[in-house]
């Protein structure tokens, strides 16, 4: 089996309309839908991931630099990750269609994970 990390995009604002009530009833479909596939033995590991934005490290005339980021305007964050086992390519969307990320303008970056 292959192994997939979902990132979880979602536009910064979105979450700024969620009642309490409304994410706790969201998290609750994530954690459904991960207890599910770790029934199934094709969940991996996956984490929310904290809203401050993290920081940026880049080089700037060859020394490393670390910024605030993503900023409130950027058009979409990564929320959360997934990583997930799948046959091929074709099962991982499967898994993505069935994720409770997957509605309005929040999308799910697949990637396969190559072995090293």
């Amino acid at each position: 089996m292959n192994q997939y990390l979902f990132l979880l995009h979602e536009k910064p604002a979105d979450a700024a309309a969620v009642s309490p009530a409304e994410m706790k009833e969201i998290v609750g479909r994530y954690k459904v839908w991960s207890a599910d596939l770790a029934q199934r033995g094709l969940l991996t590991g996956g984490e929310k991931l904290c809203d401050d934005g993290g920081r940026h490290l880049r080089l700037k005339d060859g020394r490393p630099l670390a910024t605030d980021g993503p900023y409130a305007e950027a058009h979409d964050v990564i929320g959360g990750i997934f990583m997930v086992k799948a046959e091929n390519d074709t099962m991982a969307e499967e898994l993505a269609q069935t994720c409770p990320h997957l509605q309005g303008t929040q999308w799910i970056e697949i990637r396969r994970i190559e072995v090293m």
